[in-house]
């Protein structure tokens, strides 16, 4: 086969590969992937210091965080505000704002519930949410007045100096509460210090991490599927 024949096919090759690579190393499969390597319980159902997961609906321990655009009540969320820049004749997303917190939480199970504390310092945690909201401006769209309220709250102007819209995006991905959660991580029974409202028990379920097992969360229905094909 000619030399010019093979060419193109290599680059296809290498483009595949790229694409493959960055598809299966991302991190929504990594996160499906560790969490089907756990075994499916009820929360009843654990065992201290087993590797376990769980998929239930998530309720709030402290009072809990409201998202900025969406104005959901909510246990984590994480946004990004990015305006398109121009370098030569290649355009880019440059991160304007980048923000993202978490709180500790429950997750409920038919009646059931376990406790879920993840930490950022040290992190003890991975994380993936679904993306729930997404807003955008630029040339001939003007923001809506929530969106400009938003952009203002952080200082940032929807025109340039030549008075056009700048293309700006928004994007929020929340863990919502009375949302579906699968959570993964070392099963744990843990004797209350304080009393629980609705709570009647002494001890309470927790799924915690260790030094090889970090406390997995997501939202993706992909976990839930994993839960079913397990019962």
């Amino acid at each position: 086969m000619p030399v010019t024949a093979i060419a193109p096919i290599i680059i296809i090759i290498v483009i595949i590969s790229i694409g493959f690579c960055a598809y299966y190393f991302g991190k929504k499969q990594s996160i499906l992937r560790k969490l089907s390597k756990l075994k499916r319980k009820d929360i009843l159902q654990f065992r201290t210091n087993e590797p376990s997961k769980v998929t239930g609906k998530v309720l709030h321990v402290h009072e809990p965080f409201v998202a900025p655009f969406s104005k959901r009540k909510c246990v984590a969320f994480e946004f990004k505000i990015q305006q398109k820049k121009k370098r030569g004749k290649n355009s880019y997303w440059k991160t304007l704002i980048d923000e993202k917190n978490i709180q500790d939480f429950f997750i409920e199970q038919r009646g059931e519930v376990a406790m879920i504390k993840p930490q950022t310092n040290p992190l003890n945690f991975d994380i993936y949410l679904v993306e729930d909201k997404r807003v955008s401006s630029g040339f001939l769209k003007d923001p809506t007045p929530e969106f400009e309220n938003l952009l203002s709250a952080y200082g940032i102007e929807s025109m340039n100096i030549l008075g056009f819209n700048k293309t700006l995006k928004y994007t929020e991905r929340i863990l919502e509460v009375g949302e579906t959660v699968t959570v993964g991580g070392i099963a744990k029974w843990k004797a209350l210090d304080a009393t629980i409202e609705g709570y009647n028990y002494s001890k309470i379920a927790t799924l915690e991490s260790s030094n090889e097992q970090r406390i997995i969360i997501t939202d993706l229905p992909g976990a839930r599927h994993q839960d079913s094909r397990q019962r």
